[in-house]
This record gives structure tokens, C-alpha cells and sequence, in this order.
């Protein structure tokens, strides 16, 4: 379980295809407390360390990123020199800064604006039509990790949305979602009191 809020940027070293895809993934984590098991979630996916190393502010830990989780998030952010924004998992009676967040990816989004406006930026993502009831505007959505607040939604007549955040520049610096662009593909996890909703929904009618 963690809450969005990013607690340092990795970058990926390396990979290498095994039975799964193993990366390795530099930070500046204390590898001390990290524990091998532990969960941490990379651009709002979840993964389990399975080894770690270096030393405090030089640290480096390895994943396996299935089959599966490659097919649900962003293609390219498993590759080399990628930046993933960073969270270890939530202990109980750590500060709930953000919103409950699970690391479960449910879809991509497009970007489809990224421009300034009084020195935040104003994202808007493009979410298909199946994920589009899930958003509500002063809703929570998590982007590549981050728990942001929607500004504004926009239907399309296709039954997809655009949806609006805005990144503060603190947000921006200390994220990946600083350098977004339009065109750019994200990791997208609605709000989970939303899914469950839906879900009851579905089985009443």
C-alpha cells in the first residue's frame, strides 16, 4: 500500500531478460532499509526487491517485471536510462499525505497538453472509455506514481475523457511529471473507493 507521494527519482542501469525482465534500478535509497521482499512502487507500479546494494545515497536494488505488468503500463519506461518516481510501501503510522494507492496500474493515459500557467503546469490526459466513469473532477487519480487532485474533466463523444491536473513546481521537481510533454504515455490508477463503487453498482443492476 503506499499514498503517491514520491520519495526519490530512479534510473533504470540496466535490464536483462530472464524469465521475467530484470532491471536494476539506481537511487539514493539507504540499501539498509531495504529489505529483499520489500515492495516499492516505480512510476505507480508495484514490485518486489528480490537484491539490493551500495551504500546510503548510492544504493541500487533490483526487480522482475512480468509479462503481465510490461502489457498494463507504459512500453517505455522498461528500458535503460529510464527515470521512475519512486515510494516505499506505507507503515502504519506513517503520514497519509496522499491518497490509499495500491500499485496496480489500470490503464495508460495520452497527454494531451502540458503548458504553464502562472509557473505550474496544467496536464491533461486522455483516458479511454472504459476508465472515463472512474474520474471525477476533486477526485483522486495517481500519474506514474504521483496522487494528484482532477481539476477538470472534458466527455468525448467516443465515451473517452480528457481529464486536468496541475503540478506545482515543487511537484514538478521532484517527480518525473516535470518534463511530461504532450504526446507522452503515463501510468494511470484511479481512486480505489471508485472501483468498489463501481463494482457494487454493477452487481445491483
Amino acid at each position: 500500500m503506499f499514498t503517491g507521494i514520491v520519495s526519490a527519482i530512479g534510473t533504470i542501469e540496466k535490464c536483462a531478460q530472464k524469465d521475467d525482465l530484470r532491471a536494476v534500478i539506481s537511487c539514493p535509497y539507504d540499501p539498509a532499509t531495504i529489505a529483499i521482499g520489500a515492495s516499492i512502487a516505480c512510476s505507480g507500479v508495484c514490485l518486489t526487491v528480490v537484491e539490493r546494494g551500495g551504500k546510503a545515497g548510492e544504493c541500487w536494488f533490483a526487480v522482475d517485471i512480468s509479462a503481465e505488468t510490461i502489457s498494463r503500463s507504459v512500453k517505455s519506461m522498461w528500458e535503460q536510462g529510464s527515470k521512475l518516481n519512486l515510494e516505499t510501501a506505507l507503515k502504519l503510522g506513517d503520514e497519509l499525505g496522499g491518497h490509499i494507492v495500491t500499485g496496480h496500474v489500470d490503464t495508460v493515459g495520452e497527454v494531451t497538453l502540458a503548458k504553464d500557467i502562472g509557473g505550474s503546469t496544467q496536464i491533461a490526459i486522455r483516458v479511454r472509455a472504459e476508465f472515463a466513469p472512474f474520474i471525477a473532477a476533486k477526485g483522486s487519480i495517481t500519474v506514474d506514481g504521483v496522487s494528484l487532485t482532477v481539476n477538470d474533466i472534458r466527455d468525448k463523444p467516443d465515451g473517452s475523457c480528457d481529464f486536468s491536473v496541475n503540478i506545482i513546481p515543487h511537484t514538478g521537481a521532484v517527480t518525473t511529471l516535470g518534463s511530461l510533454k504532450s504526446g507522452d504515455e503515463v501510468n494511470l490508477e484511479i481512486d480505489v473507493l471508485a472501483r468498489y463503487l463501481q463494482r457494487m453498482e454493477s452487481l445491483r443492476g
